[in-house]
């Protein structure tokens, strides 16, 4: 039995005329009453009363009838499913994400979510480290990170580069200036994050510092940016912190511009070089 034998079953017990029938679906009436025959014989019973005046259904041929027209519509549900998914329009989309990219990745994931409601976006906050490994088990579709990464079966993509800001307690006498020099922070007591918990943003703040021309004083280590901030606004010390952190309203700190530091902080995608999925195709092509 064929797909095409239940659709033109469909037809002739709609119209119940072969003829009107063959011209709905752009046969010959011949072919098709032979079509129709050949479908009763495989199934051992009539489905229709054919006489020179009129054509009707039997009552298994009424049963059929509701069954082959479920049948069609979920064979058309499944071709249109999978068309979509063959244009990225549905499925899942896995995402990891370093805690540091949530503020500047939010535009994107909203213009995302506009475009392609039906995709299921999933969303992991994860280190660096553990991203790139989901990466390589295929946990992950995407890696929002800080970069550089160095892998020859990766691929990235730079989609923001952003300065440092100072992040100061609100009451410390710094914040009387409205732009700071790296050097106003010499001295101070530096809160940063654990290098095993993200070296590249770790390095970046150690460097910075030894460039201006001094050692930073740590005295605090904390997992992420978001527990920095909280330190800083305790008065637990001050913090360098990407510019997007801005936006992050936290009562007791003050966010002041540093006059000489160069954007130098890059947030990237990263994907799999043999990654297949349309979604993440899709996505990519929608954040471009």
């Amino acid at each position: 039995m064929e797909l095409r034998h239940l659709r033109y079953f469909v037809t002739v017990a709609e119209e119940l005329h072969f003829g009107r029938a063959a011209s709905r679906l752009n046969i010959a009436q011949p072919p098709l009453s032979q079509q129709i025959r050949q479908l009763e014989d495989e199934l051992g019973f009539p489905l229709l009363f054919r006489t020179k005046q009129r054509v009707e259904l039997t009552e298994a041929g009424k049963v059929f009838l509701e069954e082959c027209r479920l049948c069609l519509a979920h064979i058309d549900r499944a071709i249109d499913a999978a068309g979509r998914a063959n244009k990225g329009e549905i499925g899942r989309l896995d995402i990891g994400f370093v805690g540091s990219a949530t503020y500047c990745i939010v535009p994107f994931l909203q213009r995302y979510r506009l475009q392609y409601p039906s995709v299921n976006l999933m969303l992991h906050q994860m280190k660096t480290t553990n991203q790139i490994q989901a990466l390589h088990d295929g946990r992950i579709h995407l890696a929002i990170v800080r970069t550089p990464i160095q892998s020859p079966f990766l691929t990235s993509k730079i989609i923001l580069k952003e300065r440092f800001i100072a992040a100061l307690p609100q009451k410390h006498p710094l914040t009387r200036k409205r732009k700071l020099h790296m050097q106003d922070l010499a001295g101070e007591h530096f809160i940063i994050s654990s290098r095993n918990n993200g070296s590249i943003y770790h390095d970046a703040v150690i460097q910075l510092c030894y460039k201006s021309g001094y050692r930073p004083n740590v005295s605090l280590e904390a997992p992420e940016i978001l527990t920095i901030v909280a330190f800083v606004s305790e008065g637990m010390g001050v913090a360098l912190v990407p510019d997007s952190f801005r936006n992050q309203k936290n009562k007791g700190v003050i966010y002041r511009d540093l006059e000489d530091v160069e954007p130098c902080l890059e947030m990237s995608l990263v994907w799999r070089n043999d990654e297949k999925s349309q979604v993440l195709n899709e996505f990519l092509k929608c954040i471009k």
